[in-house]
């Protein structure tokens, strides 16, 4: 045996054991109570939001509850340490009460509103929320979009945008749906996406219990939130928020988009490069600030 060997020390297993757990606790602990990645998988959130989005939320803006832990270990309970209350326009992540899914939406009702919806606008406290007219985003038709279905298969989400598809000068092809900018009363601004009459546009009046908000998503048509009633045996088609939500069941803010691929990646480490959207990373996904009630 060379001289090198007799001295090499065994290694010490245990110590490996208890450092890989110290760090695995460590990255719970901050997933739990700073910040956390998410994955954008669905197309509720577009124009502002596109699928395959990576994106950080931070989990301590409205304090912490049985939601914030990682992985929803923890029983659902009513509790909350530090609590707060959202802002209007805010973007949050929400667990409805039928799963324990994570949906991401926006607050545009807080606890003591009286919110409804005519024809697609929202009427808060008796008065519509402004929505104008803008521009109509383009959005990617071509390896984008790519959501999973019912049963788990991968679907087009924005299809429904098919009516718009155009071709632009480049040979691109996108979709450019209509578009408008919604501003909330403390001038939260943020663009929507309503293209066609379906039954979640109209809503009767509804007040926000205390302790709750309400959510809806920004591609309004094609959105499963505070509108529509959340899974049950008697609405086994809906997958909805079933209503305000629950501020306890709220797991954090969304902050930035940290970068986005557009679908066509592959398992290849070589395809990522070219799957990456130019201009998403590190976007806020804060709303901007406009009229009297910004500051």
């Amino acid at each position: 045996m060379a001289k090198g060997d007799a001295d090499r020390k065994p290694i010490d297993w245990w110590a490996e054991i208890r450092w890989l757990a110290l760090m695995l606790l460590a990255v719970l602990a901050f997933h739990t109570f700073i910040a956390k990645p998410f994955y954008i998988p669905s197309a509720s959130m577009v124009p502002n939001m596109m699928v395959g989005d990576r994106l950080v939320v931070s989990k301590y803006p409205y304090g912490w509850s049985w939601v914030s832990a990682s992985f929803h270990v923890l029983p659902r309970g009513d509790w909350r340490i530090a609590p707060a209350t959202p802002e209007y326009g805010d973007i949050v992540i929400a667990v409805p009460p039928s799963s324990d899914e994570d949906y991401i939406k926006r607050v545009v009702a807080l606890p003591g509103d009286t919110i409804a919806l005519v024809d697609g606008q929202i009427i808060l406290n008796g008065e519509p929320v402004p929505q104008d007219m803008e521009p109509a985003v383009r959005l990617p038709s071509e390896h984008d979009n790519i959501c999973s279905g019912a049963f788990g298969e991968p679907v087009e989400c924005l299809a429904e945008f098919e009516p718009y598809a155009v071709v632009l000068e480049n040979g691109a092809r996108v979709y450019e749906p209509p578009t408008y900018r919604e501003t909330l009363p403390n001038g939260a601004s943020y663009l929507i996406i309503d293209h066609m009459e379906q039954r979640l546009d109209n809503m009767p009046p509804v007040t926000v219990p205390d302790g709750h908000v309400f959510l809806m998503g920004d591609n309004r048509d094609h959105s499963s939130d505070s509108r529509a009633p959340a899974w049950s045996a008697e609405t086994p088609f809906s997958n909805g928020l079933g209503g305000p939500v629950p501020i306890t069941d709220i797991g954090g803010r969304a902050e930035f988009v940290t970068f986005s691929l557009d679908g066509s990646a592959t398992y290849n480490p070589l395809s990522w490069w070219g799957a990456l959207r130019e201009g998403r990373a590190w976007d806020s996904l804060r709303p901007e600030r406009r009229g009297e009630g910004s500051e």
